[in-house]
């Protein structure tokens, strides 16, 4: 096989009786079982302690066969039983249910018996009818073109759920290896009363060549059910991340050049940098990258696609180096945009390098719209080609994050932006320098090849997945983030693209890779709230934050939105209304660090006008019977409290920030000011003495910004007075001061600091 795999796995295995000698075969974890009755030759998938199956029927690659529960060594997932279908041209289809995993995973085998090899396009191993008892109306296909009803039979890339929008209960549905085969599901009515969703999965190989005699096992599919199945869809990616071993990176924060300037110039890129550096750097900017321009080659068919040198009469005379030194000089990683898979066959300087290209099948190089000529990774003259390039731009000119553009054409197919339900694309159509190699295997060569020239030191983000959806699950383990939307601009209908993608994909962020949603805007020709709304947006989901305005032109006000969504958090943000919405509007995390836990919820009004919210508490995982404290960060002011629900109007375009907590028997910190998310990224170690009556928490603080703590004096023995704050023996030593005044129900305490530290505070308090 060629898969990796790790961990170990238990499970139970039972061969039990039936009628006329017949026997049913399951294989079985801690949450679902697999049964194949011997009679009927039918398969089943049931979730532990349900009465009923949730997969009532499963076709698999061929009818009939012979079963039999065989022992399995998988390497990721640990030795375990599995039940083994058996076909008459040698082919076989093996079902398993690893212990500790949340699946039962599909792995078939197809067989050349023949006495010439074969070449495969497609294969369609397993079409699975769901039983969620409910018809299939009531239900929602969610996949990477969004969200759906069964009856549009809308195709999906990598994964599926078909869930209950009001109960959140469903099927999940992915593919956890992209090694050769490019994996996507299907969703269509059962029968023809319609009553039941019944979901296909297909691998598209392009060519898939077996040689006489060989056997080769396919990529593997998992299916579970959920009572969330968004807690399905995260347990899917986490999957992935096992079998690919994913270790992401630190998430950084950083500003593209794109989008007001182009590629810049080597003269504003420098101002740029030291304005970043005296006002953004402290607040968690980290990263500042040039975009299309800067490179050398002939403009045809999309950008110029020289990248080993670049233009000495271009915006960079003095050379990417420079520019990548002064960048690090002031405090940066500096990054650069590239294509690493693309060429211009017909431009003078590819002349004598036609070889490193794919072909056609007439024997012409492989051309797609806007990204060129496709370098062919199983070429050792493309593989060189490429691998020189990365070189230089990491190691001698110093830049240590990519943007890698044109990503599809790694795969060697069209372009078929902007698409992210499935579209034929005629995959296989090109033809490889080694034709046992497919396109996807291929691809992802490239990538393990960019990704050990580079160096482990290197943040790579792939861009963009719609521009042809094979090169979103074959970079699976391979890149540190993906553009997973297409472009976005500061304009209303285009500034929603970011958030419309980001949510389609949010289970995989922080997990497979990091979501790139585009940058986000600040500039003067927006209004205020939209700036707002799309910062906090990229901030609360914790996707990849990238700034793209000129930092010198921007109002104080502007620019202080960029600083209070940096850095990004690190913990995991939901889409509440994932199955209700096309664009969901309220998103939530939840900080369980600290008793009682902070709650941050974000509100998004995306329509052209007001849209009232009426949230019920135990919508957002809250207690019906407690009494809740808010605090609207962009407003500065407390909500609430509140009980039962959450109730907000809200005007076109805006959102509100709000951080939630319990109202208890003492005082708690409901907010800062640092940051949108409250405390999330900037509070630490809060505790409460009851004995001395005194809150006290760790801040960090920014230089010369002032702090403010919004300290809740609420509580269900009464309200309580704040009688004196102080600083730590060695933060006042510093030079670092607090005061606090009364506020209604809150104390607002500030601290002030001549340095980025972290600040011991203590505020006591007489009893209420």
């Amino acid at each position: 096989m060629r898969m990796g795999w790790i961990a170990r796995m238990a499970i139970m295995t039972a061969m039990l009786s039936g009628p006329a000698g017949a026997a049913t075969l399951t294989v079985s974890n801690e949450f679902v079982t697999a049964a194949y009755d011997t009679a009927s030759r039918k398969l089943t998938l049931t979730a532990a302690g349900a009465g009923r199956g949730f997969v009532t029927d499963v076709s698999l690659s061929q009818a009939g066969g012979k079963a039999r529960v065989v022992d399995v060594a998988d390497k990721t997932f640990g030795a375990c039983k599995g039940i083994e279908v058996s076909h008459a041209d040698g082919g076989r289809d093996l079902v398993l249910a690893p212990a500790g995993l949340p699946f039962a995973l599909f792995r078939s085998t197809v067989h050349n018996g023949a006495k010439e090899a074969t070449v495969t396009n497609h294969v369609r191993p397993a079409a699975l009818t769901l039983g969620l008892g409910v018809a299939a109306a009531e239900l929602k296909v969610f996949g990477t073109g969004g969200l759906a009803a069964a009856a549009r039979k809308q195709g999906s890339y990598m994964w599926m759920a078909v869930a209950e929008p009001k109960s959140r209960r469903g099927v999940v549905a992915g593919w956890i290896t992209s090694d050769r085969g490019s994996g996507v599901l299907f969703a269509d009515r059962a029968d023809a009363a319609g009553d039941a969703v019944r979901i296909t999965g297909q691998i598209d190989y392009g060519r898939l060549r077996i040689a006489p005699g060989a056997d080769e096992t396919l990529e593997t599919l998992a299916v579970g059910f959920f009572d969330d199945a968004r807690l399905g869809l995260e347990a899917w990616a986490d999957a992935v991340v096992k079998v690919y071993d994913i270790k992401l990176p630190p998430l950084p924060v950083g500003y593209c050049t794109w989008y007001h300037a182009g590629a810049s110039n080597e003269k504003s890129l420098a101002g740029q940098t030291a304005f970043a550096a005296e006002h953004l750097r402290k607040f968690g900017l980290d990263f500042l990258q040039i975009d299309d321009g800067w490179q050398e080659g002939k403009s045809r068919n999309g950008p110029r696609k020289n990248f080993t040198a670049y233009r000495e009469n271009g915006p960079y005379p003095s050379g990417m180096k420079a520019t990548a030194d002064n960048i690090r000089a002031k405090g940066f990683v500096p990054g650069l945009w590239f294509m690493p898979f693309a060429g211009t066959h017909d431009d003078p300087w590819f002349a004598d390098k036609q070889e490193i290209f794919v072909k056609t099948a007439e024997g012409k190089p492989y051309e797609v719209k806007w990204g060129g000529t496709c370098i062919d990774m199983t070429s050792p003259a493309g593989r060189k080609y490429t691998a020189d390039i990365v070189r230089r731009i990491s190691r001698d000119w110093g830049y240590k994050y990519f943007k890698m553009d044109g990503m599809w054409t790694g795969t060697a197919t069209q372009l078929t932006y902007v698409n992210s339900a499935y579209k034929d694309d005629k995959i296989g159509d090109a033809v490889l320098h080694d034709a046992n190699v497919t396109n996807i295997e291929a691809y992802r060569s490239g990538l393990a090849l960019i990704r050990a020239t580079a160096g482990a030191d290197v943040f790579i983000l792939g861009c963009c997945a719609p521009q042809n959806m094979r090169s979103y699950g074959g970079a699976f383990g391979m890149v540190d983030a993906m553009r997973i939307g297409p472009d976005n601009g500061p304009r209303w209908g285009s500034l929603k693209r970011g958030p419309t993608w980001g949510t389609w994909n949010y289970h995989l962020n922080g997990r497979i890779w990091y979501n790139d949603p585009d940058p986000v805007y600040v500039r003067g020709s927006m209004g205020t709230a939209e700036a707002r709304l799309i910062c906090s947006w990229v901030t609360i989901t914790g996707m990849l934050s990238v700034s793209s305005d000129a930092f010198g032109m921007l109002s104080p006000e502007r620019l202080d939105i960029l600083k209070r969504t940096m850095p990004s958090h690190s913990l995991q943000a939901r889409p509440v209304d994932l199955f209700d919405e096309k664009l969901p509007r309220i998103w939530l995390v939840s900080d369980e660090s600290r008793t009682p836990r902070l709650d941050v919820v974000g509100l998004f009004n995306w329509d052209d006008g007001d849209y009232a919210f009426d949230i019920p508490a135990t919508r957002l995982g809250l207690s019906p019977e407690k009494l809740y404290a808010g605090f609207d960060f962009w407003a500065g002011e407390m909500v609430g409290p509140f009980k039962g629900k959450l109730a907000s109007k809200l005007p076109k375009h805006t959102c509100r920030m709000l951080a939630i907590r319990e109202v208890t028997d003492r005082p708690l910190v409901l907010s800062t000011s640092r940051h949108i998310m409250q405390g999330v990224v900037d509070i630490s170690a809060e505790t409460w003495d009851a004995k001395s009556r005194a809150l006290g928490a760790t801040s960090k603080v920014v230089a010369g910004d002032p702090y403010e703590v919004r300290v809740l004096t609420r509580s269900t023995a009464g309200a309580w007075k704040a009688a004196s704050v102080e600083v730590s023996e060695a933060d006042r030593a510093a030079g670092v001061t607090a005061t606090m005044k009364a506020d209604g129900e809150l104390v607002r305490v500030t601290i002030d600091s001549k340095t980025s530290r972290e600040v011991g505070w203590k505020l006591v308090f007489e009893g209420p």
